[in-house]
């Protein structure tokens, strides 16, 4: 009975010495699964970032590049990725000639594109400048011969916005109260007939009077029929006498409703007797 109680003793020291043996193995375990573990979660899945990285880059292309030259944030990094191969070898998809290039804009700075040529006119515009031409050409035609005939105050020339406004004092053209065109006259008319032959314009004629009735032995019964009997006259040595197309002319008599000055004072009266004959601009500029 007392060996037997003596070697319970020793076997159970054992035992105990051993036990750490267990512990220490089950901490090198626990450490290799977390290492494995460890290495797993940084192991790289080259596919999904090739994925991510692409995506990225194109919503970044997509926007304002950050810097000028480049496309985007990712541009950048492209281009240096391109330029660490050194071999120039990207798969056959050019990305090494496309760094070199930048790397030559980077260096020159942007290239300033040539400014946009002129459009050629279209037909309207086209048309719009030959009738301004011609416009200017008649209107030096008419100065000039006012000036040399000395008429600077019987023909008045103005550029107006409806056209070239050639205005003729009544007094240059007619007797107080008649509508029947002087002698002194027909020359000048007729100049402006040869100009008007090739204009290639509608011309308006158009008769004016003061508010003084008419004399009491005139033939007509008011201004209304003193002016367009007056504008008529003028029309027809156009016709009649120069031959001119009838289809370019147009003709009205305004009595004192548009006066070009005050009724006021008898200078006033003596403008306001006037025919004005208008080659109308039929094509506007657009705006």
């Amino acid at each position: 009975m007392r060996q037997r109680n003596r070697r319970k003793p020793r076997t159970d020291g054992r035992e105990n010495r051993d036990r750490w043996m267990i512990t220490y193995a089950d901490l090198i375990t626990l450490l290799l699964i977390f290492f494995v573990i460890l290495f797993a979660m940084s192991s790289l899945d080259t596919h999904k970032f090739n994925i991510v990285t692409s995506s990225l880059s194109d919503t970044f292309k997509s926007g304002n590049p950050v810097l000028d030259g480049g496309n985007g944030v990712l541009e950048g990094q492209k281009g240096l990725q391109s330029a660490g191969t050194g071999n120039g070898k990207n798969g056959g998809n050019g990305d090494s000639a496309d760094t070199g290039q930048e790397q030559k804009n980077a260096a020159t700075g942007p290239t300033a594109s040539p400014p946009p040529a002129d459009p050629e006119p279209s037909a309207r515009e086209q048309a719009f400048r030959e009738q301004e031409a011609k416009l200017a050409a008649l209107m030096g035609v008419i100065t000039q011969y006012v000036q040399d005939n000395h008429l600077g105050d019987q023909i008045f020339v103005a550029d107006k916005p409806q056209g070239i406004a050639i205005t003729l004092s009544d007094r240059y053209l007619f007797d107080v109260g008649r509508a029947e065109l002087k002698a002194p006259a027909l020359p000048a008319l007729r100049q402006l007939s040869g100009l008007f032959r090739g204009i290639g314009a509608t011309i308006s004629i158009e008769g004016h009077t003061d508010n003084m009735p008419v004399s009491a032995g005139s033939r007509y019964n008011d201004n209304w029929e003193l002016s367009g009997a007056r504008a008529l006259s003028v029309l027809r040595f156009f016709l009649d006498t120069e031959g001119l197309n009838p289809d370019t002319f147009q003709y009205a008599g305004y009595a004192d409703t548009r006066p070009a000055v005050s009724n006021s004072t008898p200078e006033g009266r003596q403008k306001n007797r006037r025919v004005e004959i208008t080659v109308l601009r039929q094509l506007q500029e657009k705006e």
